[in-house]
């Protein structure tokens, strides 16, 4: 298959890129002809598999770990990745925890809440500022996609802390997207349901929700990542370039927002 070369000579780093929604974006980026920064956290050996892809689509692939709850090894982070590469044209803030294995909002926990809002809304605020600021002292800018969730249409009744930590986001992304104009571009991009690994493994899914969803999906799919990792990209390309502060959903129709 072969991609359009949005993103030839850039450089792109995705957080979170050991697994799932985020090794598809980075390999996606590398497809496209940027070399990429892999952060992790814990996942190293998928890391490890997410630079092979970088590396089997031609580019440079550079390993960068860091707990994105601590500003101080997101500097450390941000200094390796301009040391290496001495700039950064794309920032994809991927990593976001979603309380995954709770299953009522009746089993709600205040570290749950905690965690959640620190990874989601502290990790992604101060990514975007870290990174935003030093794209700013750069020639030509940069750009900065948060990733978002189609939950703050309908909230969760599953996890509230969850959808709180998503609309929280769409605060930060907006709030940066005015300080950094117009030299850097900042927003978020809302993807509905994935059959990431995660979701395909679990118990609910297996058992009738996986057909539910897609009965209620207008397009009748529940894509892999690999199918809207190119879509997420777009609002960090030249085409996306009067587009900054925004909100753009991929879900195949499952929330219609609209006027």
């Amino acid at each position: 298959m072969t991609f359009h070369q949005r993103f030839a000579g850039k450089t792109v780093l995705v957080t979170g890129a050991g697994t799932g929604f985020g090794a598809a974006i980075a390999v996606r980026a590398a497809q496209e002809g940027a070399d990429v920064a892999v952060h992790y956290r814990s996942s190293e050996a998928g890391a490890r598999q997410t630079a092979a892809g970088v590396e089997a689509a031609g580019r440079k692939a550079f390993l960068v770990q860091a707990d994105i709850v601590d500003w101080a090894q997101i500097r450390r982070m941000a200094d390796a990745v301009w040391d290496r590469f001495g700039r950064l044209d794309v920032a994809v803030n991927n990593v976001g925890d979603m309380a995954s294995e709770q299953m009522s909002w009746r089993d709600i926990t205040e570290e749950s809440v905690d965690h959640t809002l620190a990874v989601d809304i502290k990790g992604t605020l101060m990514c975007t500022h870290e990174f935003g600021s030093r794209m700013l002292e750069q020639e030509g800018g940069g750009s900065i996609v948060n990733i978002g969730s189609t939950v703050i249409v309908r909230g969760s009744a599953r996890a509230p802390q969850y959808a709180a930590a998503k609309y929280g986001i769409v605060g930060l992304t907006k709030s940066y997207a005015h300080a950094f104009a117009p030299r850097v571009r900042v927003n978020v991009f809302a993807p509905g349901f994935m059959e990431t690994e995660r979701m395909l493994n679990r118990a609910d899914y297996k058992n009738g929700r996986g057909d539910k969803l897609r009965e209620m999906t207008p397009m009748h799919h529940i894509p892999k990542p690999e199918e809207v990792a190119g879509t997420a990209l777009f609002l960090a390309s030249e085409d996306a370039s009067h587009i900054t502060g925004s909100y753009l959903v991929a879900d195949g129709g499952y929330n219609m927002i609209g006027a």
